[in-house]
C-alpha cells in the first residue's frame, strides 16, 4: 500500500493510475496533511454472465412471445391490433 500527498497525487496520478493497472500496486492512500482521506483502487467490472440469474430464479417467466401473450389478453388484443395496422412492436 503506497501512500502520497494530495500535492503529489494530482501531480502524478498517471503514474499512480499506470501502477495500479500494472499491478505494482494493490492500492494508493491519499492523505492531507498526512491523514489519509481517500483510498484509489483498481477498477474490477461486473462479472455479467449469468448476473440475473438469482433475480430469476424460481419466476415463470414465458419463454415465448405466445407464452407472453398469452398471460394477458389485454396485452396480446394491443399487439393484435397493431399488427392489423402494419405497426411494428
Amino acid at each position: 500500500m503506497l501512500t502520497v500527498n494530495m500535492h503529489d497525487a494530482k501531480s502524478k496520478l498517471s503514474s499512480l493510475v499506470e501502477r495500479l493497472e500494472l499491478g505494482e500496486e494493490n492500492e494508493v492512500v491519499i492523505a492531507r496533511n498526512g491523514t489519509p482521506v481517500a483510498r484509489l483502487v483498481p477498477f474490477t467490472a461486473p462479472r455479467r454472465i449469468g448476473a440475473a440469474r438469482h433475480l430469476l430464479a424460481g419466476l415463470e417467466i414465458p419463454s415465448t412471445v405466445e407464452a407472453f401473450n398469452a398471460g394477458d389478453e389485454s396485452v396480446a388484443a394491443d399487439f393484435e391490433a397493431s399488427a392489423r395496422r402494419g405497426l411494428a412492436p
